[in-house]
Order: structure tokens, then sequence, then C-alpha cells
């Protein structure tokens, strides 16, 4: 008898995936970003066509978003 759990998807199901894969970028980005922050270190983004520097006071904190109870 096959349940839920025994189903693998194949590669391209898991391409296919946009949401979980915007997912798990998602959620990159933000560790990536607080890692900075914590460590003191600025990060570069891009504004109004331009490259920006934020300094790590200015990088965005903890914030509601998916996997923080913002879904």
């Amino acid at each position: 008898m096959s349940t839920a759990h025994d189903y693998e998807p194949t590669p391209l199901d898991r391409v296919e995936d946009v949401a979980r894969i915007l997912k798990a970028m998602t959620g990159a980005v933000r560790e990536a970003l607080l890692r900075h922050k914590r460590l003191g270190n600025p990060v570069a983004v891009w504004r109004d066509g331009r490259v920006v520097w934020l300094r790590p006071e200015e990088i965005p904190g903890e914030t509601a978003g998916p996997g923080r109870g913002g879904e």
C-alpha cells in the first residue's frame, strides 16, 4: 500500500515547484541579511537602477514572512 510519504518527486517536479523554490530562496536571503547584520557587515542592494550599500543598522531585522508566521 502506498502512502503520501512514499512519493519521491522527480527532478522535473522539483524544478517546476515554483512556490517551494521561492520560499527556499526567500528564507536563504533573509538568513544571509540577518547574518550580515549580526556580524556588522554592510550589504549591497539594487535601488532605483543603482547599487546602494546598506549599513548593518539599515538592514531590516527579524520580520514576519515565510517561515516566521507571515504566510
